[in-house]
């Protein structure tokens, strides 16, 4: 009998062509899971995802789900599925739950975490996991830009998928700042978030600490519609996939 399984992935993202399967690379996160499971199972297994993630972002607790039918444990699942992955990716934790949940489809709100490095240079052993941005930045002023994007908005400005068909609304939530010394962190959560979306909100803070722009020009990207009254697309390395959130 096939059980739905969910599983909470944390992932090292760059060496990997992003989360989604691809016909042209095996370097993706998904492809990686549905390989070893298919070994399993002695079948192809479908691995939904929480979201996509693109190439050269993390994850600290990515969620996805998929259809099982084998004679083993939670555990021994667990422990095979984490066996035969690559040393930069783990399974954290894995159930079982009802068939109709969907990791994409039910999940409430999702958390992003951004990683800058102002000082000169990024410590050595972090270097793979900061923005490597060099620079002081006025973060009052990136807060104070901040307060634009909360609540329910038409985020198209912030979105590079130009051919999207489908609501480029979403309701962000939060959005946090952390400063330790040289290091800051910006946590992003809202109920989704669109094709390459935080890191243009990320860019366009930036280009708002660099005062490049005004804090309340955010408002009037927002209202434009346009990806290109924006800022730059923020680097990958910096962003994680913090937290994914569903109905208890």
């Amino acid at each position: 009998m096939l059980k739905n399984y969910r599983i909470v992935l944390e992932y090292d993202g760059s060496r990997y062509d992003g989360w989604q399967k691809q016909g042209n690379t095996d370097r993706t996160i998904q492809g990686k899971i549905e390989g070893i499971l298919e070994r399993l199972a002695g079948e192809p297994i479908e691995v939904h995802g929480s979201g996509r993630t693109d190439a050269g972002v993390h994850a600290l607790a990515q969620t996805a789900n998929f259809h099982l039918n084998v004679k083993l444990s939670d555990l021994e699942i667990k422990e095979y599925l984490n066996q035969y992955l690559p040393e930069d990716i783990s399974v954290i934790r894995l159930d079982k739950v009802p068939e109709r949940f969907h990791s994409r489809l039910n999940a409430e709100e999702k958390t992003y975490l951004y990683q800058i490095e102002t000082a000169g240079k990024k410590k050595v052993f972090e270097r793979k996991y900061f923005y490597g941005f060099g620079r002081p930045l006025d973060v009052n002023a990136m807060k104070r830009a901040s307060e634009y994007l909360i609540g329910e908005h038409d985020f198209k400005s912030f979105c590079s998928n130009k051919k999207m068909k489908k609501t480029t609304v979403r309701n962000v939530k939060r959005i946090e700042f952390q400063e330790k010394g040289s290091q800051l962190f910006i946590r992003f959560t809202g109920n989704g978030f669109l094709h390459h979306m935080v890191r243009i909100l990320m860019g366009t803070l930036i280009e708002v600490g660099e005062r490049k722009k005004s804090p309340e020009q955010m408002n009037v990207i927002l209202k434009a519609m346009n990806r290109s009254e924006a800022g730059f697309t923020a680097p990958a390395e910096g962003l994680f996939l913090e937290k994914v959130s569903y109905k208890a």
